[in-house]
């Protein structure tokens, strides 16, 4: 009785990878069309979210947010530690990214999983996003992902919420990788720690990327894995 259980769980690990890498595949061909834009702008509303995170938790606090359709955005903050929030946008933003990977591909629940992040989206926007495209966005997203939440089948929303999962972790590389070979002043993190510590930007770019691509891959062994 012991091997068609085992037999069992390797063909569930496997359907699981095999989804994974189909997944990755749409994500790559479709990178620069309007099916991943919204994820984009996403993973930007998650990269200052994190910004914002850092700052209340070592006593600060979020003024506003806002989301720019260039997929760039701004989170300001009072208070705080100002190593630790210019810190937080993009290991915050992975993070978050690979933990909605990983429950997505765990949960038996994808409709509250999904309705979960549908309400977070639209709470962050009520309370902190301020600037009129940010708001259309963060609304937009929102909602949409709570009627998706409601009437869709479970194994499609499921699907879904793991090329949302997947979409956010590969973002977050990119752009640390445009960080990490533009050499012109941009404003990024990277910058702003490079005023606050005097470690070039270039170096807290590499050191960003090691810890993204390890976190990658941590987060697609934890979402196959029994």
């Amino acid at each position: 009785m012991v091997e068609p259980a085992i037999f069992s769980t390797i063909m569930k690990l496997n359907r699981q990878i095999l989804i994974l890498i189909a997944l990755s595949i749409l994500a790559f061909f479709f990178w620069n069309t309007i099916v991943v834009y919204p994820i984009k702008l996403f993973v930007v509303f998650l990269h200052e979210l994190s910004h914002g995170i850092a700052a209340v938790v070592t006593g600060g606090k979020i003024v506003k947010v806002e989301i720019s359709y260039l997929i760039g955005g701004v989170c300001y903050t009072q208070g705080g530690n100002a190593f630790v929030i210019a810190s937080a946008g993009y290991l915050g933003s992975i993070l978050l990214g690979g933990l909605l990977l990983v429950q997505a591909s765990k949960s038996k629940n994808s409709k509250l999983l999904g309705l979960i992040l549908a309400a977070i989206v639209i709470l962050v926007t009520i309370f902190y996003v301020r600037n009129s495209f940010g708001l259309i966005f963060g609304f937009s997203f929102g909602i949409i992902l709570l009627v998706l939440s409601f009437f869709l089948p479970s194994f499609i929303l499921e699907w879904i919420l793991k090329f949302i999962g997947i979409c956010s972790c590969f973002y977050v590389l990119i752009d640390i990788k445009e960080d990490l070979f533009t050499t012109q002043y941009r404003g990024s993190d990277a910058d702003a720690l490079y005023a606050l510590t005097g470690i070039p930007a270039l170096a807290w770019a590499v050191l960003w990327i090691l810890l993204a691509v390890i976190a990658f891959v941590y987060f697609l062994r934890k979402s196959v894995s029994k």
